[in-house]
């Protein structure tokens, strides 16, 4: 087998084993397809931490810390841990924090996206359409001349920060501290077992450095390159498995109402997952590729991914995330505040000279 094979098959492995475990953390604890969601992770996260008081939504998820550290062990193991950076560091952090409002509104990350489409959601089609269009709007803004800085080495302290950040989160998980809260009701009082949730976090987390599996990097691919794009057999093994565990599991109900996790406006659950598509282009991934690229040592990563532990705080804190009775005012105006965002960067980081 040559290296281009061995390569889509390691991302087939990735897609079909992301696909099998997000809806095998669901049947095993977690709450309902949202086996594997960096958002609601995010936000359970930092509730733990005391970051928001929603007192249904604090649970320091071991996925997390999982995801990272397997991406550390992974890149230091072929020799991938690089630290580097580029410019305009809070670019990434705001990009960061509106990723987390775009998939606040539409209730879930782009895996979790595919996740509730593969179990029978079809409340989730308005967002698919909406990640699309948002890939293809940023695919279309870098086709213009946007260019945000060409990363550079760095020194190793900053490449290792968010990563050691991760490994003080694991530690928490095991002793407990006294500040650290804990939801007795609501969704995050679901969780599978520890050592299936860290060690989910983990594979997941090598397998993802390796194979370089995105939802969004996918999806781009594929418009780039249509059937040749071997991301398209990572995706098709994803929807594959997910769906196939669905079925066994009893997760699938084929419907538009009475879907967990979701609401009917439909609207703001396209705009949410466009927002997240546009800024996943420009920025180079999806919340979960973030975690993945902070763990190899990427800055611009990590400075997305703390934005993004900022996101999980205000959606909760000032009452932005979408429910299951729709979208709030707040949330709808954060939203456009990230269009506005997004909007400025296309518009002011294009190229001046001619091609």
């Amino acid at each position: 087998m040559n290296l281009p094979d061995r390569h889509t098959g390691t991302i087939a492995v990735t897609g079909m084993a992301m696909g099998l475990l997000g809806v095998m953390l669901a049947y095993w604890g977690n709450p309902e397809n949202s086996g594997i969601c960096i958002s609601c992770f995010m936000e359970n996260s930092v509730g733990a931490l005391g970051l928001h008081d929603n007192a249904r939504l604090q649970y320091l998820r071991p996925e997390l810390p999982g995801f990272v550290i397997g991406a550390v062990l992974s890149a230091i193991a072929a020799r991938e841990f690089r630290p580097r950076g580029s410019s305009a560091p809070m670019l990434k952090f705001f990009a960061g924090l509106f990723l987390i409002v775009g998939c606040a509104i539409f209730i879930g990350c782009p895996i979790k996206l595919l996740l509730r489409l593969t179990a029978g959601d079809l409340t989730a089609v308005a967002g698919m359409a909406g990640l699309t269009a948002g890939v293809w709007t940023g695919l279309t803004a870098l086709d213009r001349g946007v260019e945000l800085g060409e990363q550079k080495p760095e020194g190793s302290l900053n490449g290792i920060l968010v990563p050691a950040l991760f490994c003080l989160l694991l530690l928490f998980i095991f002793l407990r501290p006294s500040f650290l809260a804990l939801s007795n009701e609501g969704s995050s009082a679901r969780h599978a077992p520890l050592i299936a949730s860290l060690g989910s976090g983990l594979l997941l987390g090598v397998l993802a450095q390796r194979s370089r599996f995105c939802i969004t990097g996918s999806m781009r691919d594929i418009i780039l390159m249509g059937r040749r794009a071997p991301q398209l057999v990572g995706l098709a093994a994803f929807v594959t498995a997910a769906v196939c565990a669905s079925l066994v599991t009893g997760g699938f109900h084929l419907s538009l109402y009475g879907q967990p996790g979701a609401h009917l406006e439909y609207l703001w659950s396209f705009l949410g997952m466009g927002l997240v598509g546009w800024i996943s282009v420009l920025f180079g991934g999806c919340p979960f590729r973030q975690l993945i690229k902070a763990g190899e040592g990427d800055v611009d990563a990590g400075l997305m991914v703390l934005g993004m532990v900022m996101g999980g705080a205000l959606v909760q804190a000032w009452g932005i995330a979408a429910t299951a009775a729709g979208v709030s005012l707040n949330g709808k105006m954060a939203l456009l505040a990230g269009f506005a965002f997004i909007l400025l960067i296309s518009l002011l980081y294009r190229r001046r000279c001619t091609r």
